[in-house]
């Protein structure tokens, strides 16, 4: 049996271990909880954890008593931090949902505190080791581009209303889209491209779309307009939704650009250590088959290009007759990468091998987005930090 503590037993987190992580290995076991919303943390208790799960008050109790062989944290955004700082003490195996900070004094105490830990990390970025991506990347290597001088990267989210209805929207939690989205993105960018990102100019569009002047805690079912409003459930279920319930993505209480707002699109003109340079764009408007998620990575010998959502990927000779086109089977969370990062954790635990997603990696996508935050907010191009 695996024993495994969890800080913030939530939705994202709980999902991982019930249904990714287990059909791994059916032997896991939750047996601590840190979580201040026990009946809520206790509602996704699977069956086979709900008598024995104990709640503790303090990560340092729950790994001091409850004999733990494996940790994850999948509090709010802006609790990563703090918990994996005190997690870097333990040297247990650290599941680590993204962003790994919210802010650049986060991220620096961050590194500092696994300068010198041997708690290993496996960071929660799936993209990166989805087979679609490592295909991308093992074509990449084998010079199917000759040196990557460009790369193109999208992800126009069909589903991005959830950053205005549920607790995404709280602004002080997520800074922003770029640390919430783009952290992943980014990350698989540098992967693909064998180079740190290292400039970055960013823009980006507050309440074009999203927020607005409608009373605060407002719902669909109590909104005078549920009848003729684009985002109610019954606007939605003409379309063949299923949605329930929410609050309003019009609402006052969404923020505001002078306060703090998700952004409704965004987009960053990067500079890779390397020389090359590259686009990424995520825009959270868009609905069905407006979706997207991909890169283009070119060269002067040829161009690989792939896309998520269509689960194919294309090979492009630029000094040839013959080009190629791979169609994937299957799919999976995070297009395959959840139940590879489920492996690599289960490696991890049990002494078989080594994290693809480090702590380090996660730093350095947060310095990233932090640069492509201050960008958009400044105007001006920006340096990344880099890890160590």
């Amino acid at each position: 049996m695996i024993r495994i503590g969890v800080a913030g037993f939530g939705r994202r987190i709980s999902s991982v271990i019930n249904h990714v992580l287990r059909d791994v290995d059916p032997d896991i076991r939750v047996v601590g909880i840190v979580d201040p919303d026990e009946k809520g943390a206790r509602s996704r208790l699977a069956e086979c954890d709900a008598k024995d799960a104990v709640f503790y008050n303090s990560l340092d109790t729950m790994v001091r008593k409850a004999k733990l062989d494996a940790l994850a944290i999948g509090t709010r955004c802006n609790l990563h931090t703090p918990y994996a700082i005190k997690a870097a003490q333990y040297d247990i195996p650290l599941y680590l949902e993204k962003p790994v900070a919210i802010s650049m004094k986060q991220a620096t105490s961050l590194e500092r505190a696994f300068r010198k830990t041997h708690c290993p990390v496996v960071v929660s970025f799936p993209l990166r080791v989805s087979p679609l991506c490592v295909l991308a990347k093992n074509y990449i290597a084998d010079g199917a581009v000759g040196k990557p001088i460009h790369i193109t990267a999208l992800n126009y989210v069909p589903y991005g209303t959830c950053y205005w209805i549920e607790g995404y929207r709280n602004y002080e939690v997520t800074q922003g889209l770029f640390l919430q989205k783009a952290t992943h993105d980014f990350d698989y960018m540098s992967y693909l491209m064998n180079s740190p990102i290292v400039r970055v100019a960013a823009m980006a569009s507050w309440g074009q779309v999203f927020g607005g002047n409608m009373p605060a805690g407002l719902t669909c079912s109590k909104c005078r307009k549920r009848h003729t409003c684009l985002e109610s459930p019954e606007y939605r279920k003409r379309l063949g939704e299923k949605t329930a319930d929410h609050l309003c993505v019009f609402g006052e209480d969404c923020g505001s650009p002078e306060t703090g707002i998700n952004e409704d699109c965004s987009s960053a003109l990067v500079e890779f250590a390397s020389g090359a340079h590259g686009i990424y764009t995520q825009v959270f408007y868009v609905r069905g088959d407006a979706n997207a998620r991909g890169a283009s990575v070119s060269g002067y010998m040829g161009t690989v290009k792939f896309d998520w959502y269509a689960n194919e990927l294309h090979r492009i000779r630029h000094h040839e007759l013959f080009n190629a086109t791979e169609k994937a089977t299957g799919d999976t969370g995070h297009f395959g990468g959840d139940l590879e990062l489920a492996e690599d954790f289960l490696n991890v635990i049990k002494g078989r091998g080594k994290s693809r997603t480090t702590i380090q990696m996660g730093i350095q996508s947060v310095y990233a987005c932090l640069a492509a935050k201050e960008s958009a907010e400044t105007g001006k191009f920006v340096k990344v930090r880099q890890v160590g």
